[in-house]
């Protein structure tokens, strides 16, 4: 990339001081049109089947009247947007997964950022357990939990010290696993950012369990989600799956940040489920207990959830 590819600035009919991130090549510009062939070249040529393109358009004008895919500022925005929504289309229609920090969804993008800042990971760790179920909580109102990926650094990230960070992993299991839960428990996928998953064999069995009940319950933890309290790390916060095509029409998941054990009554809003009269409850998937839905198709649902913990609730 040089001067003759960048986005130019309108006010001084140079590039620079403009662009959203200082410099940027313009999507419009001959380089950008070799860009988009390479890489439907390599896509043809690996048969690689996901591409997570960081770095997507992100919005410019260009004032320059020498790209040849663009006549001016006036045109310039659109025919950028243009060029890489109909690259994203062609990548589907080839079944490729694609991964984009930014709202492509109706251009063929299967998954974006579930909603997070990167410097909240140098906070202290009890932290990073509240804000990313924050996280999660605000960015399923407009997705799907599957809709969403996360960042999980394992190792020092943005600075904040041993205070913040999880390795060595054996020695903060219980966090450790607190992410997990966050996590699979809302049915979102994150981007694990270390050199390891498991350091002991205690670990690497955690994992193994946390991943496999995440698997069992899969079908039901990927559907769509009814907002309950949103973490704030004063009460319990929970979130309940809903679909009322599976056998499992609803999976409660409820977190406890306080440092005692706590006892609730939920009011849980059942009505996108499908049931009407009763629901059958199963506490961590045990023996059913029936309760009746009132005529706003809602439950009254005693539950205990231990100091620092979890606990989840299937319902029939």
């Amino acid at each position: 990339m040089d001067a003759a590819t960048d986005v130019v600035n309108p006010a001084t009919g140079k590039p620079g001081g403009f662009a959203r991130f200082g410099n940027s090549p313009c999507l419009m510009s001959e380089w950008g049109a070799a860009y988009f062939q390479q890489l439907r070249t390599f896509l043809a040529t690996t048969g690689f089947d996901l591409l997570e393109h960081d770095g997507s358009y992100p919005g410019d004008a260009c004032a320059s009247t020498q790209h040849p895919g663009h006549q001016g500022h006036a045109d310039s925005q659109w025919r950028q947007w243009r060029r890489i929504a109909e690259f994203y289309q062609e990548c589907r229609g080839q079944g490729v997964f694609l991964n984009v920090p930014d709202w492509y969804f109706l251009s063929g993008s299967n998954k974006t950022g579930m909603g997070y800042r990167e410097t909240n990971w140098s906070l202290p760790r009890a932290l990073q357990e509240v804000i990313e179920r924050q996280n999660v909580f605000d960015g399923t109102w407009t997705k799907t939990p599957s809709m969403g990926w996360m960042f999980v650094p394992l190792v020092q990230y943005h600075g904040g010290g041993e205070a913040a960070t999880i390795e060595p992993l054996h020695e903060h299991l219980g966090h450790y696993r607190q992410r997990f839960r966050n996590l699979l428990g809302a049915g979102v996928q994150a981007c694990w950012r270390g050199p390891r998953l498991y350091d002991t064999d205690a670990v690497r069995d955690m994992v193994k369990a946390e991943v496999a009940w995440f698997k069992r319950w899969r079908p039901i933890l990927e559907s769509d989600v009814i907002h309950g309290r949103r973490p704030d790390g004063r009460d319990v916060d929970w979130l309940l799956h809903v679909n009322p095509h599976l056998p499992q029409k609803g999976l409660l998941v409820v977190h406890n940040p306080l440092e005692v054990d706590v006892q609730r009554t939920l009011s849980v809003d059942l009505y996108y489920t499908g049931l009407t009269g009763l629901a059958r409850v199963r506490e961590q998937g045990g023996e059913a207990k029936e309760l009746r839905l009132d005529r706003r198709f809602r439950i009254e649902l005693p539950v205990t959830v231990p100091a620092r913990g979890w606990n989840w609730f299937v319902v029939e």
